[in-house]
Order: structure tokens, then sequence, then C-alpha cells
């Protein structure tokens, strides 16, 4: 495999969607919703997302022997993606998520893991020479956190640069972090990282420094409509987002780290990078689901004002 490939180590789920005026309290039941079904999870989000963006991409993950399981590996083969360390799993079912999404965008997530808690690091050393030879590694958090440590060695080993989603959030031990390339945090995870209550620039620049001192190169924390905060010995500041109507966030994260993956892989500039990146997720925040929601490179750089 050629040095250009980008390779997403993470979970797959089935998305189950009702959009509402608002999310249920405790207790509550609200009728009246809209359901949409749609293929998710944060890793696969994230490959989907790179491969639209234009990456070259290739998948590690477990789904279920079923019908789920079938759906996502010919979505994948749909949208170009190598599914070869896609493992079918018939002790467990293929992960789902139940999402509730509020008339301004906002949304409640419950995960049923299934699969994706089966992901080992064995299942991770079969794919070791795909992670090798790639140009970039991106994961996140909702598989074994033994798995992504193992995945994040072997690319440190091969000087492949590593991008690590903190999500959803927990602690992360420091000998993980001194392997990561760039962490990609939003303000919730930062704070939950670094104990700094994000709510400004100075506070963003607070904890991407505390974060650094942890071993990680560059920080890069997402804060909404308006950008991203990067920290690197290149760069440091603010990366501006774009304004737009946002009707469901449920992916924009998935979809900044899968356009930044490939934009990094292009070795654009870290400003150049972020810019798309935002532009993607902006894009995304414009429409309902998950996968559905990930942008092509055309509507990305036509946003970014990269077109060439």
């Amino acid at each position: 495999m050629a040095k250009k490939s980008i390779v997403v180590v993470g979970s797959s789920n089935t998305d189950m969607v009702i959009q509402l005026d608002r999310i249920p309290r405790p207790g509550e039941t609200i009728l009246g919703g809209k359901f949409v079904m749609a293929a998710g999870g944060k890793g696969a989000n994230q490959a989907v997302a790179a491969a639209r963006a234009g990456g070259d991409v290739t998948f590690v993950a477990r789904v279920g022997n079923d019908m789920f399981g079938k759906n996502a590996m010919a979505g994948f083969q749909k949208e170009g993606i190598r599914v070869d360390h896609i493992l079918r799993d018939k002790a467990s079912p293929s992960g789902v998520a139940l999402i509730f999404v509020a008339s301004d965008g906002e949304n409640s997530i419950a995960v049923a893991s299934g699969a994706n808690g089966r992901l080992s690091p064995a299942d991770v050393r079969k794919a070791r020479q795909a992670i090798a030879s790639a140009s970039v590694l991106v994961m996140q958090l909702e598989t074994p956190l033994p798995t992504v440590q193992s995945a994040a060695e072997i690319a440190a080993k091969a000087g492949v640069p590593v991008i690590l989603n903190p999500a959803p959030a927990c602690p992360l031990p420091n000998e993980l972090l001194a392997l990561v390339t760039i962490l990609t945090p939003n303000e919730t995870e930062a704070e939950l990282l670094t104990g700094i209550e994000v709510t400004n620039d100075v506070t963003a620049a607070k904890a991407a420094d505390c974060l650094r001192a942890r071993g990680v190169r560059t920080i890069i924390i997402t804060l909404g409509p308006r950008g991203a905060f990067v920290a690197s010995e290149e760069f440091r500041g603010m990366v501006p987002g774009f304004k737009v109507k946002a009707i469901d966030t449920t992916a924009a994260g998935d979809v900044f780290n899968g356009a930044l993956a490939v934009a990094l892989a292009k070795q654009q500039s870290w400003a150049k990078a972020v810019r798309f990146a935002n532009a993607a997720a902006a894009i995304s925040v414009t429409r309902l689901g998950a996968q559905p929601s990930a942008p092509s490179r055309n509507e990305i750089e036509k946003l970014a004002g990269q077109a060439n």
C-alpha cells in the first residue's frame, strides 16, 4: 500500500434518530417525532467523512453478523472504503445508537456498543501493515482503550501521525497521550482531560498547554461555530468557523476529524487544514443524520474558499 492512505480504527453503529422540538426530560414521553435510521458510529463516520473529502481510506472495525453489519459493509464499499480489516463478529450484534435531536440541533445519544467492544489489540495487529504504511491514523474512544493504545504504538513505531478524537470523553493515560500527534477534544472533553473549563480563547489556550505538557504535540480544541483553537510548535491561535443554521450536530466532530486527516495527508498548513475541517463540520450540521451529513470535497472547498 502506498504511503498516502488514511487508516481509521474505530466503531461502526446504526443510528436510530428521532427528531423532536426538544429532548425529553427523564421520565417524559414526547409524541410526534420524525424517525430516521442512518449509518453511524464515530469511527465509521470519520472513515466516510474522510472518503468523501477525497481521502484513500482503510477502516479497521468489528460489526455483527447481522442485518446492520451487512448494511454497514455495503455502505463502506459504496463509499470506496477498504474493508479488508472489518471483521464480522458472530458472538455480538452490531453497535446501535439511539439519538434524540432537538429543533435547535442539540442531541442526546445512548449507545449499545455490541461488536465494537470486542475490537481487540489482536485485530489491530492484523492490520499492522496498513497502519504502518498510512499517511495518518485516526481514532476515537468507542472501542476498548487497549485497542486504541495498540494501534497508536504501531503507528508511532512506523512514524505515522496519530489523530485521536477523545470522544466519548474519558480519562486518558499519559502512556497513550505520548503517542498521539494531534488530539482533537471539544470544550467538554478538554475540560474533562485538564480540569480547565473552556469558555474563551484564553482558557482554550490554558487547556491546550496542559495537554501539550502531557506529551501531545498538537492540540486542536473544537469550539463549534466559533471554529477551533490550535496549539502546536508551528501554529498557535484560533481558526474561525462558519456561521450556518444547525439542524443536527450529531457527527460534526467526526466530520471535522475525517476532513482534517485528508488535509493533513495532503500536507496542508495548519491554518488551511483546520479551515478545511471547519468547513466540512459546518456543512454537516445543516443536515440530519451522521454519515449522510458528511459533505463532498467540492462542497467543502467551495465553503472554505479553497477550490482549485
